[in-house]
């Protein structure tokens, strides 16, 4: 079930789906990410490129599109594809939360396995994922294969950047961080502390690039949050996440 509610502040709702929240929408202030992991993926969008630069982003999931509303804010002119399959989803957030004039945000009907596959070499700045079903991530955006799709269709010394939940002793994210270094050549993962200390389940941000990842300007970014978090460097994504097997195409 499909539910927009209102969250309290003036044009601020919540896009929730089969009783899970999806997205936080301030249709007055699109930079504003109340989600804690949301501002998370920000804080690498906001590293990627020098400020205000336009860049070229497809998101891999779309729910109320706060990301891409985000992108539009702090980065006017970006060309951005969202890959979203939920055309009732998407008719009823363009309805309810209408986008921009002149967004640059176009939605494509499309899974994210399908969509990446339909673009070109070299075509993104950054890929996106925060896509869920049933609380997960879905098995085939996590394949070896996927991930090798998703290095061709960046720019060298583009970004990938995935929203994972999982819990310890992190057996999913050993799995995805070893898929993604055999595509990727430099890995971070960004999370609160008490989930990598196993404390509670929670959402690690994966990002991965085949040049070098944002590290030392997501390291500011960690300290100086309103939810500080920890970014690990290659070293000890090694240390932390380490050990997996990279999961293959089909039925996990």
């Amino acid at each position: 079930m499909l539910e927009i509610l209102a969250d309290g502040g003036a044009d601020c709702w919540v896009v929730r789906v089969d009783g899970r929240d999806q997205s936080h929408v301030d249709l007055r202030d699109p930079t504003r990410l109340a989600f804690d992991y949301v501002r998370r993926i920000g804080d690498v969008l906001d590293a990627v490129a020098p400020d205000g630069e336009a860049i070229r982003v497809v998101h891999v999931g779309g729910a109320g599109l706060t990301l891409p509303r985000y992108v539009a804010a702090t980065r006017a002119t970006s060309a951005q594809v969202v890959l979203e399959p939920d055309e009732a989803l998407t008719a009823r957030v363009r309805a309810e939360l209408p986008l921009a004039r002149r967004s640059g945000i176009k939605v494509r009907p499309v899974d994210g396995v399908t969509g990446i596959a339909a673009l070109r070499d070299g075509y993104a700045d950054v890929v996106v994922v925060d896509a869920f079903a049933d609380g997960r991530v879905p098995h085939d955006l996590l394949a070896r294969e996927h991930l090798a799709d998703v290095g061709r269709v960046l720019v060298p010394g583009g970004c990938y950047v995935l929203n994972l939940a999982d819990h310890a002793p992190f057996t999913l994210a050993r799995d995805v961080v070893a898929g993604l270094l055999e595509t990727f050549t430099s890995i971070m993962v960004s999370a609160e502390p008490a989930t990598l200390r196993g404390r509670r389940p929670g959402n690690l941000v994966l990002t991965a690039a085949r040049g070098e990842v944002p590290l030392d300007a997501l390291r500011r970014r960690a300290r100086s949050s309103a939810s500080p978090y920890t970014v690990l460097d290659q070293r000890l994504v090694s240390d932390t996440l380490g050990g997996g097997r990279p999961l293959v195409r089909g039925p996990s």
